[in-house]
């Protein structure tokens, strides 16, 4: 009773300071109709890496609607959190939340920020709500809108992108980056088709390194998708029901796949000292190399075909929570049927999107294999 004489409290200090806007109904990605009033300015974002989509179409300043978000993106992918913290040195005074997922996100602190719209993860949509937060915030009018680039990225990223465009007022500017990425996509995909060259068994390792444990991987979504587009067969994909899983190392084993990718980024908030490799904006190239070749050496890789051959390759790792992940689509085709792919340069087109649309200069550092130099 306390909490929602409180929470009614503050509800009256949000409507005391609305601002006249459209009222609109929003689809999100979960099917769920939402009232919300557009354009929105006021927005906390319940996983600070959704930035990725939102500075797309904020690109002058991604961070000009965000009140609040969680801390994730300085612990996942720090190296971009560094990049921008010092063009918009602010983002260091934005309020952090906990996680819906562990059960610390702060109703009464979110409300007291008074935001037009909480926009969230699908993945946390259970934990939302089994723990009544999507009550508590309808309660006092606060509108959830569910996004996604992670659990099925390549179903529902245009959607996701649409649904950022219609909050912020910014659908042409969605819909250009919609068309950018689709074309990218669809060429990879026209030519593949119209060759039909034979596809090599493709294991990615997700997280490669990140424990000890061997091997996390991806079913028929995210990355798993992404390898099968890329004109690579998935060995995971039949082992796995869902998007994420682990394979053991028998299985890797006996499916001796043609070619190795692993995600990595730089991890040590999370696992210190850890052997992930270190990918992202300006990162250390040859650390990276070293540590992609110390993960050859585990039981379940030396002798497959893809060490034989010297096929080793690593991805940033947060491709696989972002709109940009078309851009690892064209670097894996390349990896994998490198003849008919000899002209696709997907870092030329990751630097065309930093140009077109983000606010950063594009910094390589997001991908390695074994091959390359051991120079940075």
């Amino acid at each position: 009773m306390k909490f929602y004489c409180a929470i009614a409290a503050l509800a009256m200090m949000v409507a005391g300071t609305a601002q006249a806007a459209d009222s609109v109904k929003v689809t999100d990605v979960a099917g769920r109709e939402v009232t919300v009033e557009l354009p929105v300015e006021r927005v906390i974002l319940g996983e600070g890496r959704l930035i990725y989509g939102l500075a797309t179409l904020d690109s002058e300043d991604p961070f000009a609607r965000v009140v609040g978000w969680k801390d994730d993106l300085k612990k996942a992918d720090p190296q971009t959190y560094d990049i921008y913290a010092a063009k918009y040195p602010r983002i260091d005074d934005i309020p952090t939340f906990g996680g819906m997922k562990d059960g610390t996100f702060d109703v009464e602190q979110a409300i007291a920020l008074k935001p037009d719209v909480v926009i969230m993860n699908l993945e946390a949509k259970g934990a939302t709500e089994d723990g009544g937060y999507d009550d508590k915030l309808a309660a006092v009018g606060i509108p959830l809108v569910y996004i996604d680039f992670r659990e099925a990225p390549m179903k529902n990223t245009e959607t996701s992108m649409k649904i950022l465009g219609q909050l912020t007022g910014k659908e042409d500017r969605a819909a250009e980056f919609i068309k950018f990425r689709a074309d990218h996509i669809q060429n990879v995909l026209d030519r593949i088709a119209k060759a039909n060259p034979e596809k090599p068994q493709v294991f990615i390792e997700r997280a490669a390194g990140y424990s000890e444990e061997c091997c996390m991987s991806f079913g028929n979504e995210n990355f798993g998708t992404m390898v099968e587009m890329a004109g690579g067969v998935n060995i995971a994909a039949a082992i796995i029901p869902g998007t994420f899983g682990t394979i053991n190392p028998e299985q890797v084993v006996a499916s001796n796949p043609d070619q190795f990718v692993g995600t990595g980024a730089s991890w040590e908030a999370y696992s210190p000292g850890g052997a992930w490799v270190g990918l992202g904006p300006d990162a250390d190239m040859v650390e990276a190399r070293r540590k992609l070749v110390g993960l050859m050496e585990r039981p379940a890789f030396t002798g497959i075909k893809a060490v034989e051959n010297g096929q080793i390759h690593a991805v940033w790792h947060q491709f696989y929570n972002s709109p940009y992940q078309f851009v690892v689509i064209e670097k894996m085709a390349k990896w994998f049927h490198p003849d008919l792919f000899a002209d696709l340069d997907a870092e030329a087109t990751f630097k065309e999107l930093h140009d077109r649309f983000l606010p950063l200069d594009y910094q390589p550092g997001y991908f390695i294999s074994v091959t390359d130099s051991a120079t940075n």
